[in-house]
């Protein structure tokens, strides 16, 4: 069996670590990959990850099965592509990854399917932006409509910040036409739950619970990153409150794409915010989100590929699926200036120290240059670690995090701290 995974981050890594260890024994190609990839197949050089692109080397490698990882070749139709030349595909059409590529289209159809959210109203215009803001209290979230990479949504302290915040989105277009429309919605209070599942389009399969520290400082301070660490405990979440979601939040959505004409298949990602009212739904993601893919998939037992395979086909509900117990816990490494632009080429050491005190190191923003491991993206890498409890797990992966070194390397010191407070 051939396998390709598309994207070059730490999930990607993760998805080739855990495909990697299948009683199937595949042979695995990476699109394009990074330096820690290649410990588990084959990276491909590519360009872009467009439809065309990746449909060539998926042909010419002769590739059985394309587990997608990043959201932009989801939104741009890859998956649909593929599924016209009849290969079996782990992601969801491009209508589908709407549900993540239009802010403004995942919130009308949380309003349609009653799936509980914040209040919101969305803005076409800058003045009509000015104008709705006045209906909502600060702090005030504005996000932007399409894909942003991790910065199209601002959570505005103040009237005048969030002025601010629309006229760089709408008028300056800092993100280009992802901002030209916004959502503005009201801030809501609580703690913040990733979860995520694997879906055929009929049977779920639900992943343990897992949190994302989104802000580069301790104690949630600073401007918000793509994910600084993450953690996954089954104490996030009461099984009642679990169960609440699935019904309230996963299956609604699930029948709400249907009704829209884009059933989903693949990997959907619900951001939650616990509040005082119940769980109420930040965003939700077509894909697994990245940092909390490497610590759930060090959480699942069965087989990824058997899982993947049977999504595919549409016949999920005829595998079991079995977890380990404990935790897991990710540390992730950023370079100097994240999330601004980082300062890249650094030479990275201390990875095999790291792997060698029991973690494993997964890559995301890393390459090779003249025989060393250096910088090439905002976050570096993730030490990753597990263990019986959580508070063990995060003594585990920050011993082994210890070890790595690179010049201006930003880490948290406070990964799972909020858990702590369970045990």
């Amino acid at each position: 069996m051939k396998i390709l995974i598309v994207g070059s981050g730490g999930r990607e890594h993760a998805l080739a670590w855990k495909l990697a260890q299948s009683r199937h024994h595949p042979e695995i190609y990476i699109a394009p990959g990074n330096a820690g990839t290649p410990a588990y197949g084959h990276n491909v050089p590519i360009a872009a990850l467009t439809p065309s692109a990746v449909a060539a080397i998926v042909r010419e490698r002769e590739i059985d099965l394309v587990v997608i990882g990043p959201e932009a070749p989801l939104v741009e139709g890859v998956a649909d592509v593929l599924r016209e030349q009849g290969v079996l595909v782990i992601g969801p059409t491009a209508g589908a990854a709407r549900i993540e590529g239009s802010k403004i289209f995942s919130k009308r159809l949380m309003e349609k399917a009653g799936i509980p959210t914040a209040r919101f109203q969305v803005a076409e215009t800058p003045a009509e932006a000015l104008q709705i803001l006045e209906a909502f209290p600060v702090p005030v979230v504005l996000k932007a409509d399409g894909l942003a990479a991790g910065k199209g949504v601002v959570v505005a302290q103040s009237r005048e910040e969030a002025r601010g915040a629309i006229a760089d989105l709408m008028e300056t277009k800092a993100l280009g036409d992802a901002g030209s429309r916004i959502v503005i919605e009201e801030f809501l209070v609580g703690e913040e739950v990733s979860f995520i599942i694997l879906t055929d389009g009929t049977t779920i399969v639900p992943f343990p619970p897992a949190q994302d520290h989104k802000a580069i400082f301790d104690g949630d301070r600073g401007p918000n990153t793509g994910g600084m660490g993450a953690y996954c405990d089954s104490r996030i979440l009461l099984p009642e409150i679990r169960d609440q979601i699935l019904w309230e939040v996963v299956e609604p959505a699930l029948r709400g794409m249907e009704a829209e004409g884009v059933p989903f298949t693949g990997f959907l990602f619900v951001g939650l915010m616990l509040t005082k009212n119940g769980p109420r739904v930040l965003e939700f993601n077509a894909r697994m989100g990245d940092p909390e893919a490497q610590v759930l998939l060090m959480a699942l037992d069965s087989d990824l590929v058997d899982l993947c395979i049977a999504t595919a086909k549409g016949q999920l509900g005829d595998v079991s699926v079995s977890w380990k117990s404990g935790a897991a816990v990710c540390i992730v490494h950023a370079a100097p200036n994240y999330p601004g632009r980082p300062v890249l080429g650094q030479r990275i050491e201390g990875i095999a120290d790291a792997e060698a005190d029991g973690a494993i190191v997964f890559h995301a923003g890393t390459g090779v240059s003249d025989g060393h491991i250096v910088t090439t993206g905002g976050r570096v890498l993730g030490v990753a670690a597990t263990a019986e409890t959580l508070p063990k797990a995060i003594q585990a992966a920050y011993r082994a995090a210890s070890h790595i070194r690179f010049d201006g390397m930003q880490r948290r010191s406070d990964i799972g701290a909020k858990g702590l407070k369970r045990w």
